[in-house]
């Protein structure tokens, strides 16, 4: 949402640049992969569902299992018809899983703004189209947002959070924050580990050494280094997390094998959540 041209020259902007940037890391070895559309001319954020179309006909030409998540952020856009747009996609078009931020937040310089009416709005869209949310969690109220929203059966088992620390009004990059924020997860839950700005290689390696998934990429991070002298390509801060988790013994998760345990469909043509299948 934040990154321009001008501030790093590697932020894939244009449907093409985001095609062959998933091209890269998907040949690589990714799970999911979680985009934002950008209109072609300006290079601004835009909802509109024809340039999701696109990026999402072209990464599936080459990756037809790739788990596809999109953005619903309300950082730009405000109404829910221009935030849940993107959601009427269908057919092979159909991406598998959307964001579902779980409350209202401060970044540097902008809010976040999610109502408890937008968040149970994109909810039930997402349940009426069988896409499954991609559950962000800022801190642990938004988890315990969460239980409520699972009370009420507008969110469907099994959950997929990530978990985001180090942002400046959110819960901080540390083991505690962490710890808390994993063991307040419902049951049935699985996690991503995702570190803003210079926090994004140590919480991925805590995630990593514990046993959770991995969020990486430019979104949360321009730089490959602390020092913020070398300005990171995706491709790079996933190679370094392969890296990471070969040291410890881990494989990344095939997409097949996340869609089994997400209960989604198979990838190929067939798209979102298996209908109902709880």
């Amino acid at each position: 949402m934040i990154p321009t041209k001008d501030i790093t020259p590697y932020v894939p902007v244009s449907p093409d640049e985001i095609i062959e940037d998933v091209r890269k890391v998907y040949e690589l070895g990714i799970t999911k992969v979680h985009i934002h559309a950008r209109d072609p001319d300006t290079g601004e954020p835009t909802y509109k569902k024809e340039i999701y179309a696109e990026i999402i006909k072209g990464i599936r030409e080459y990756a037809p299992d790739l788990v596809i998540c999109v953005s619903l952020s309300g950082r730009t856009f405000r109404k829910f018809e221009e935030r849940s747009e993107v959601l009427e996609l269908d057919g092979p078009l159909k991406p598998d899983m959307g964001s579902l931020t779980l409350s209202s937040l401060n970044f540097n310089k902008i809010a976040s703004i999610n109502s408890p009416e937008m968040i149970q709005a994109l909810a039930e869209k997402m349940l009426k189209a069988s896409i499954v949310p991609e559950l962000e969690a800022f801190d642990s109220g938004m988890i315990n947002y969460a239980k409520y929203l699972i009370n009420k059966k507008i969110i469907l088992p099994p959950y997929y959070f990530n978990i985001l620390l180090g942002n400046i009004a959110c819960a901080q990059a540390d083991l505690l924050h962490a710890g808390i924020m994993i063991r307040d997860l419902p049951e049935n839950s699985y996690w991503s580990i995702a570190g803003i700005g210079n926090f994004q290689l140590m919480m991925n390696s805590v995630s990593i050494a514990i046993g959770g998934g991995v969020r990486v990429g430019l979104e949360d991070n321009i730089w490959f280094n602390k020092n913020r002298t070398i300005l990171a390509r995706n491709i790079d801060l996933i190679e370094r997390i392969h890296t990471i988790a070969s040291a410890n013994g881990r494989k990344v998760m095939s997409s097949s094998n996340f869609r089994k345990i997400m209960k989604l469909e198979e990838g190929f043509g067939r798209y979102g959540r298996v209908e109902n299948k709880t």
